[in-house]
């Protein structure tokens, strides 16, 4: 495991995390082999249930299980559950959470490729001390498009959600420059309208935010689940690990995971 833990944070590192993530080994031990690691967005028991199914040695998740200070792992919460039932089987979990976010490549870089950017991509909001590392991607698409045929595409290249995506501006307007940001976009909303990009495509915009953005003629929006818009860079991070290791003469069968853990299950309308 500490091999395959030692390529990982190769790849995303810990150190570019923030400051009040928890990434890294979450339980496992690291002297353990390791021939199966399926990769999932979120630490969940429906995920940890497909690793002991296939028989996984590791879990690798972007979100972190537990993201604040605890004082117990008692079985008497659903965490604690999934801790418990994952050391009985012998099963490791790792996250790789902001880390992953502003990697070259990382996150957005898979999130903009699934959404038909093409060409190079810069980071929306680029770390001070790597450039070349941050926040968000900067891209083309490969023509002009109407917003409501971009957002097709962008639908088209996400896994499908309950709640679909949802669009903020004129359907007819031509965009061409795209940001993206995998996962909570609120704090880029300004960095997207310094970039001057016709539209930026993101998670969990909140109502205030995007209504103001709307009425001071910023660029067009869409709104992603939070889990589809990081589920893309889950193939990425599995094949290169899969390569990395592969090179040295380590070979891992790496599972991405297609279990939709979004947290919202339907919609409803009034009819």
């Amino acid at each position: 495991m500490q091999t395959v833990i030692r390529t990982l944070e190769s790849a995303y590192d810990p150190a570019t995390a923030e400051s009040w993530d928890a990434v890294g080994l979450v339980c496992g031990d690291p002297a353990q082999p390791v021939g199966k690691v399926l990769f999932a967005v979120d630490p969940v028991t429906a995920v940890a249930e497909e690793a002991l199914d296939w028989g996984a040695d590791l879990i690798v998740t972007h979100h972190p299980l537990y993201l604040k200070g605890v004082t117990s792992v008692a079985a008497t919460t659903a965490k604690g559950r999934i801790v418990h039932r994952l050391i009985r089987a012998n099963v490791g979990l790792y996250t790789a959470h902001t880390n992953a976010d502003v990697a070259d490549p990382g996150v957005s870089d898979a999130l903009a490729r699934a959404v038909g950017l093409t060409g190079p991509l810069r980071p929306l909001a680029p770390l001070p001390d790597r450039p070349r590392m941050g926040l968000g991607r900067v891209g083309q698409l490969p023509v002009s498009m109407t917003l409501a045929k971009f957002a097709a595409l962008a639908a088209h290249g996400l896994p499908r959600t309950s709640g679909g995506l949802r669009v903020s501006g004129d359907p007819d307007r031509l965009v061409k420059t795209v940001a993206v940001s995998g996962g909570a976009g609120d704090s880029l909303l300004r960095a997207a309208r310094r970039a001057a990009v016709d539209v930026f495509l993101t998670a969990d915009l909140r109502h205030h935010p995007a209504s103001e953005y709307a009425e001071d003629d910023g660029p067009a929006l869409i709104d992603a689940a939070h889990w589809a818009t990081e589920w893309p860079w889950l193939t990425d991070a599995a094949e290169r690990l899969t390569q990395a290791l592969a090179a040295t003469g380590n070979n891992v069968e790496a599972r991405v995971s297609e279990r939709v853990t979004d947290a919202w299950t339907t919609t409803a309308q009034r009819g």
